[in-house]
């Protein structure tokens, strides 16, 4: 059986979703009874409620499991606690596999929470167990946030210049990626980055967005006051909005690149190119 945490967020359903396609037997954990019965229907085999602040919820999620994939919630301020309490419950539980879900260069300090993240990993190294450490870089389906201000305005927002240049992944391909490794072998402490695509400046998103939408698409810098404000009044948390605020300073600063080749190397073909994916997620809704 296969523990999935954090399986209510858009990272945890893609990967069940992926799971179930393989028959995989999945135990999800989570917080809410409806979110519990949401992913029973996604392809959950079962269903935990719990929190990873409750030990013995966490003992009773572990129970005839052999392999976990554990997501932290994100921008979490206790990632390092919630690793430290999970992967030590799971040594105790004889779990064979542990697969965790981390960051493109978890070793940038200027980013607390891809820190953060690094600080778990080194936990794994230390644990005994038997590990996978999943890199992916940041996400296509976070333009999707934007959708209505592309179609309709033809304008892309972000809080960062024009020039800034990000490597990205499909979540479509990093939950098959997840799902090889989950159900495959030779995957034991293997630490993988995974990259879908050469750094992308914000101008090159939006000439490929031109392309996919065929009608111009202009971008705009928002200033992080403005961004703060609009995250502040959609109920972001202050640890959340410092940390995403560090790292967009970090992204305009450095940007944020990885190789393609251990992606095109786990899913056996090439990853999905943004153009693809806009085609098949955002323009979809000119058709």
């Amino acid at each position: 059986m296969i523990l999935l945490t954090g399986a209510a967020g858009k990272t945890g359903r893609a990967v069940l979703q992926a799971l179930a396609k393989r028959e995989a037997v999945v135990r999800v954990f989570v917080r809410h009874r409806d979110q519990a019965s949401d992913l029973l229907e996604v392809g959950a085999t079962e269903a935990l409620l719990g929190d990873f602040a409750m030990p013995d919820a966490l003992h009773t999620a572990m129970k005839d499991v052999s392999s976990i994939y554990h997501i932290c919630p994100n921008m979490h301020p206790s990632e390092v606690e919630i690793g430290r309490s999970i992967i030590k419950i799971a040594a105790e539980a004889g779990v064979k596999h542990f697969v965790y879900h981390s960051v493109l260069h978890p070793q940038t300090e200027k980013m607390p929470h891809h820190w953060n993240k690094m600080r778990v990993e080194e936990l794994l190294f230390e644990s005994g167990l038997e590990f996978t450490i999943l890199q992916p870089a940041p996400y296509m389906q976070n333009i999707l946030a934007f959708r209505e201000a592309i179609l309709k305005e033809g304008i892309y927002r972000a809080p960062y210049p024009a020039v800034t240049a990000l490597s990205l992944i499909d979540l479509q391909d990093l939950s098959e990626a997840a799902a090889i490794v989950l159900t495959g072998e030779g995957h034991a402490n293997a630490v993988y980055e995974l990259v879908g695509t050469e750094a992308l400046s914000q101008e090159a998103l939006v000439s490929i967005l031109t392309v996919a939408k065929g009608s111009l698409v202009r971008y705009a810098e928002i200033a992080i006051d403005e961004w703060r404000l609009n995250a502040a009044e959609s109920g972001l948390g202050d640890y959340a909005m410092e940390t995403l605020i560090q790292m967009f300073d970090y992204y305009a600063a450095y940007g944020l690149r990885g190789s393609t080749n251990q992606l095109r190397w786990l899913l056996g073909c090439e990853p999905t190119s943004f153009l693809e994916f806009t085609k098949r997620v955002l323009i979809e809704d000119l058709e």
